[in-house]
């Protein structure tokens, strides 16, 4: 080391881990509820990047807003920031198949040195640590969404009795579905005796800020995307996540050992 990079090295602190996520454009959910999950979070931060999202169909042209090479540019740049973790917060993976982001996260570990996860990939690992089987979806999405959700989980080996959605496809309006509509359309799924947790698939839905509370009512897991993520994400970054669960939900109270590998 040359005399002017040991005296630099000198005046630098230690630095915490670093959590680098890859966005939805139109999405304005999940960063303040993940900075009000960190807000709690001793020793890391929570760094993003944006991708153009701006419709959920199954159309070839919504489709394609989460083809690979944006978000391996993204994540490239990602990188520069050291982060230990790179995440696509988006529930993509739930109907265009968990393959999928199994090979986007592969992609950007070989692109940019960094472990990688998804959300759709955060809510299987739950829902394998929880050991539930049957899900009730509760999303904002049209019927055909959820079907095809459904259908992927089907894939997995996951069931899905309920599914309710809100019938919309423009991303932006998603984060406006009103608090108490989103915990009435909770409660009617954490009601049913064929559900044994549910999950809130979208990352722009605001289910969080209830689920813990929901979940002592009801003894089910709620489980909601931008909450599991953020979960997902400390546990691969390696932060400790304690105290989280009485306000974030149970997911927080897995321990380590009890889940795996992010993708």
């Amino acid at each position: 080391m040359r005399p002017a990079d040991a005296a630099a090295g000198a005046m630098l602190a230690p630095r915490g881990r670093r959590i680098g996520m890859l966005t939805p454009s139109s999405n304005t959910v999940l960063e303040p509820v993940t900075s009000a999950i960190m807000s709690s979070v001793r020793g890391a931060t929570v760094h993003y990047a944006r991708l153009r999202v701006t419709q959920i169909t199954l159309g070839e042209d919504a489709g394609a807003q989460f083809a690979a090479e944006p978000m391996l540019s993204a994540a490239v740049l990602l990188a520069d920031a050291h982060v230990d973790v790179i995440v696509w917060n988006g529930t993509s993976g739930s109907w265009l198949g968990l393959d999928r982001d199994r090979s986007l996260c592969a992609a950007i570990s070989t692109a940019a040195g960094i472990p990688a996860t998804t959300s759709a990939l955060a809510l299987a690992e739950a829902y394998r640590a929880l050991g539930v089987r049957r899900i009730g979806l509760v999303t904002p999405y049209t019927d055909d969404v959820n079907e095809a959700i459904a259908a992927r989980y089907a894939d997995a080996g996951l069931e899905c009795p309920v599914r309710l959605g809100c019938g919309l496809y423009v991303n932006e309006e998603f984060a406006c579905v009103a608090p108490d509509v989103v915990e009435a359309m909770i409660r009617r799924a954490a009601a049913s005796p064929d559900v044994e947790a549910v999950a809130v698939v979208c990352t722009n839905m605001n289910g969080a800020a209830r689920s813990a509370a929901l979940e002592r009512e009801y003894g089910k897991p709620i489980l909601d995307s931008v909450a599991v993520t953020a979960w997902q994400a400390l546990r691969m970054a390696g932060v400790p996540r304690t105290g989280l669960a009485a306000s974030w939900g149970g997911v927080f109270d897995i321990p380590q050992d009890e889940a795996c590998g992010g993708g």
